[in-house]
């Protein structure tokens, strides 16, 4: 149905939808980045500090004239136009995020203008906030609201993303921007396996915003890795149970094809995947006997396994040939745009749909989603039908070396600009729009009583919304 208009919404169904899941996906990211290279060099750090250290290639860069509003707006709008999806097949938009404009009006509310002119006012969904885990709670509540009583036998669709920048220092180069636009619905090619999902939940002080008048987080660095860390113990012991509960035969990572994770940063992420390995020792030592040499760990606590250098070495090592395998084709827009936030972990799986589309059907996805605070969740997919259309139609590798390179300096003036302009009122932006790319919607003005407006560049259907 993705080559052509879609059929018109569908009588609700009596029984359960099968197979729901995405059916599209669509990612916007800035047409500016900055070399983490470069920015090595410019921060006076060592080489490899950002590049091997963080495990980062590029560094997306949002300039003044966008916001979290103008970055949706542009994604939703591009997911609608690309797969010609009528305006009222649309039941349900729910938007995660963390970027906050406004303290009381939803994103989603802005977006409803790119359905009012199609006479669409009937839309669940408004925006979910916690961290980076936003977008996952987006698209379990996308999947609930289609296999609930509630569904009217419409499309959903799901909006995860962010625009991450930091204060200058060591977390500077662990920002960058993306947001993802997924249509959930059944029949769908990329399935979400129902029963098999786990969640980790706990009141932690890792990273957090209490400054309403500035971008810039609090972070605790150590913390939130230990925290991320005992997530991810936490969710793939239980992820296990559940799978030998429902299909009667033992869980290792062997019965998996691929594995996403929020990527913060990808070292983190080269770091993490080890656990699964060190999970699957512990829970089933008979079927591992490639881990063997874990045992030399059995005498560290739970707590002195999140910071032992020695054991996190030895993770690596033995994970390095399957992460090559698992992981590696998930990193392509997370390790060019850097951390989107809530829309990372999707970012990730639209990169494993950009490298491995002709052979991804019959494969299983894990899906480790991470929001400080905290909230984490692993669940899996099953990809079901051909992704290729996806892929054609994203067409993130292209996309990607499109872009334009600004310098360090560069980079920091537009950060600077942002900070300076983040609480004005009764401001236009003053940066050109030539550095946009066509149909992108940009901030056109923030009135006196702090209303927002926007429009799009470079198109013949540019028209300004508020």
């Amino acid at each position: 149905w993705m080559e052509s208009t879609p059929p018109p919404p569908a009588a609700a169904m009596s029984t359960r939808p099968e197979d729901v899941g995405i059916l599209a996906m669509e990612v916007y990211f800035p047409s500016t980045y900055v070399s983490q290279a470069e920015l090595e060099e410019f921060d006076n750090v060592s080489k490899g500090k950002y590049t091997i250290g963080l495990g980062q290639a590029n560094m997306a860069v949002c300039g003044e004239r966008e916001d979290i509003n103008s970055a949706c707006l542009t994604a939703v709008s591009q997911l609608m136009e690309k797969y010609n999806i009528p305006y009222d097949a649309i039941g349900r938009l729910e938007v995660g995020t963390e970027t906050i404009v406004d303290k009381s009006k939803a994103v989603k509310t802005t977006l409803m203008q790119l359905f009012e002119g199609h006479g669409n006012h009937d839309i669940e969904g408004i925006d979910t906030k916690n961290a980076c885990y936003g977008g996952t709670a987006a698209v379990l509540n996308s999947l609930a609201w289609v296999e609930s009583s509630a569904w009217d036998g419409r499309y959903a669709i799901a909006v995860a993303g962010d625009i991450a920048v930091y204060e200058k220092g060591p977390a500077r180069p662990t920002g960058g921007a993306g947001v993802v636009a997924m249509l959930i619905g059944p029949k769908a090619p990329i399935v979400v396996e129902p029963g098999l999902r786990t969640t980790y939940m706990q009141d932690v002080w890792d990273f957090y915003k209490p400054t309403m008048i500035s971008e810039y987080p609090k972070v605790d660095g150590h913390l939130s890795n230990a925290c991320y860390l005992r997530s991810i113990d936490n969710c793939y012991s239980r992820y296990g149970s559940k799978f030998e509960k429902k299909f009667n035969r033992p869980w290792t990572l062997q019965s998996a094809d691929y594995a996403v994770f929020h990527a913060p940063y990808n070292k983190l992420v080269q770091k993490s995947f080890g656990r699964y390995l060190l999970q699957d020792h512990v829970r089933h030592p008979e079927l591992c006997g490639q881990l063997a040499t874990l045992e030399a760990f059995k005498g560290l606590s739970p707590e002195e396994s999140y910071t032992s250098k020695e054991l996190s070495d030895a993770l690596m090592k033995l994970s390095r040939s399957t992460y090559e395998k698992m992981v590696s084709p998930s990193e392509l827009i997370t390790k060019e745009c850097g951390n989107s936030y809530c829309g990372s972990l999707y970012a990730g799986l639209l990169s494993l749909v950009a490298n491995k589309a002709d052979d991804l059907t019959g494969k299983r996805v894990m899906m480790f989603s991470y929001g400080s605070g905290l909230a984490a969740t692993l669940f899996s997919l099953k990809i079901k039908g051909d992704v290729r259309t996806i892929r054609d139609k994203t067409r993130v590798k292209q996309r990607l070396a499109a872009r334009t390179r600004v310098s360090p300096q560069e980079f920091t003036e537009m950060l600077d600009q942002r900070e300076e302009s983040y609480t004005l009122f009764n401001y236009e932006p003053k940066a050109p729009l030539s550095s946009l790319w066509k149909g992108t919607y940009h901030l056109t003005k923030v009135d006196h009583l702090s209303r927002r407006f926007y429009a799009r560049a470079f198109s013949t259907m540019a028209r300004m919304i508020r």
